[in-house]
């Protein structure tokens, strides 16, 4: 089994209307091959066809909403805000405790799988009609922006 990684978002996030990308690569070694990058989907499919890939193989997928930026400036303002982000994440983890503080620096939602237990069934993913027919969402929705 693999690994599924994507955003943790409240249920009113914007960003859950955009198109999401899934990024495949390796679990182990990156230097083995070069990342596979699918989409656009809506992310219910996207996590759905993630799932059903790493529920079987030992890859890691990323699924992240893809941001149809129009002008350089928004990307440029996309990546400020990315670099913004790291560096106060990394001013915190710094700042921190060694010991006394690893909660702040570790994922709430990270919990290590207890031996033996068994791992929930990934969603089944979506057929080709449904992706083809969130295609067309996606279009339309990037038409309107």
């Amino acid at each position: 089994m693999g690994a599924l990684v994507t955003l943790d978002l409240p249920d009113d996030s914007p960003m859950l209307d955009l198109p999401w990308i899934i990024t495949f690569g390796p679990l182990a070694d990156p230097a083995e091959w070069e990342p596979v990058v699918c989409g656009p989907y809506e992310r219910p499919h996207a996590l759905a066809l993630a799932e059903a890939v790493v529920a079987e193989e030992q890859l890691m997928a990323v699924v992240e909403p893809l941001l149809p930026a129009l002008s350089a400036e928004e990307i440029r303002g996309e990546i400020a805000a990315a670099q913004l982000a790291a560096d106060d994440e990394a001013a915190r983890i710094e700042a921190s405790d060694l010991y006394g503080d690893f909660d702040d620096v570790v994922d709430d939602q990270w919990e290590p799988a207890a031996a033996g237990a068994e791992q929930p069934e990934p969603l089944p993913a979506p057929t080709e009609a449904e992706v083809r027919a969130g295609f067309g969402r996606i279009a339309g929705l990037l038409r309107e922006r």
